[in-house]
């Protein structure tokens, strides 16, 4: 954990961060009970992790010529994905991007930045979750 985020260090940021929406793959699971704006993603969805881009750190389509992940993947990792305001409001350039909670490998192995859960636990997080719930990382 750090408390200065830099675009692609692979830290988990310091701070308390409020959760924004629910993306989920509507193929693999069912729409999860929660107080927090939920929506589907599909395979052209992703996030702009490109810092000189004026999309940067916000949802995007693709096609997309700049630097994005990808939300549809193969894994599982993002079968469910809970967007936290980390770095959007306003966003800088360069300050960190798609920090999110989301599924955990199987061997709970590190993540780029982000938070990962058992799905199962994840979805028992999101049902006392609304825009109101707070996340405290390393305060």
């Amino acid at each position: 954990m750090g408390l200065i985020k830099v675009e692609g260090d692979g830290v988990t940021p310091i701070g308390n961060f409020p959760l924004r929406r629910v993306l989920y793959r509507a193929d693999r699971i069912k729409a999860p009970k929660t107080g927090l704006p939920v929506a589907a993603v599909s395979n052209m969805d992703g996030w702009c992790d490109d810092p000189d881009h004026p999309d940067y750190n916000q949802p995007i389509s693709f096609p997309f010529h700049n630097s994005a992940e990808r939300l549809w993947r193969e894994d599982h990792l993002y079968d469910l994905v809970v967007v936290m305001g980390h770095n959007d409001d306003p966003v800088i350039p360069g300050n960190g991007s798609a920090i999110f909670l989301h599924v955990a490998k199987d061997n709970y192995a590190p993540t780029e930045g982000c938070i990962a859960f058992t799905l199962n636990d994840l979805l028992a997080i999101l049902k006392n979750s609304s825009t109101e719930t707070m996340v405290s990382l390393g305060v």
